[in-house]
């Protein structure tokens, strides 16, 4: 479970943003501001990298940023009304709001990691593709194979110093069943 950001942290973040970055809707300051100076809405405030699947977000751009200028999202409705935005704010001040800022080196920037928490709303499986699942599969064999093939081969030279025949005889039908099993892997994954 993450720490809870504290309003005191997140009110010195925002400080800080709107004293490096010009946002591209001006209505995106006030909202930023009134959160600021209202430490009972600002404690249900929560900076994500991402709102998607959020209940109540908004999406708040720089100008130095080529995303869209501002969103706010509400279950499914979108709107780019950043007065209706704000007036939602203040009448629903103890519901969560998620905030997505989008600027330059956001994801370099020590300030806003500081402030930001993990979306609680992504599902596990929106992470994993079935292709990743199938990737980590093969890396997982491959490794695997990999493994035993070294330690037959270091068991192999063992009984080659060691002159015994028979545990060379059956170590290599060993490496030879392994290697027809996985084919004749590459060397590199």
């Amino acid at each position: 479970m993450q720490t809870p950001i504290s309003t005191h942290d997140k009110q010195s973040f925002i400080k800080w943003f709107l004293n490096h970055y010009q946002l591209k809707k001006r209505e995106s300051v006030w909202i930023l501001n009134y959160l600021s100076k209202h430490h009972n809405v600002l404690s249900n405030v929560h900076f994500v990298r991402n709102i998607k699947f959020c209940p109540r977000g908004i999406i708040m751009t720089s100008q130095c940023s080529q995303e869209v200028p501002f969103r706010f999202y509400k279950k499914q409705i979108v709107t780019t009304n950043a007065e209706k935005s704000f007036h939602d704010i203040r009448l629903n001040q103890e519901e969560p709001l998620y905030i997505q800022l989008n600027f330059n080196n956001s994801h370099q920037s020590t300030y806003y990691a500081a402030v930001l928490e993990e979306n609680p709303f992504i599902p596990d499986a929106h992470f994993i593709t079935k292709k990743d699942e199938v990737n980590a599969r093969q890396l997982l064999d491959y490794t695997l194979y990999q493994y035993k093939k070294k330690k037959i081969q270091t068991e192999i030279d063992k009984a080659l110093e060691n002159r015994n025949e028979a545990c060379f005889m059956k170590l290599a039908k060993q490496l030879k069943h392994l290697e027809d099993r996985y084919g004749n892997q590459p060397d590199s994954f």
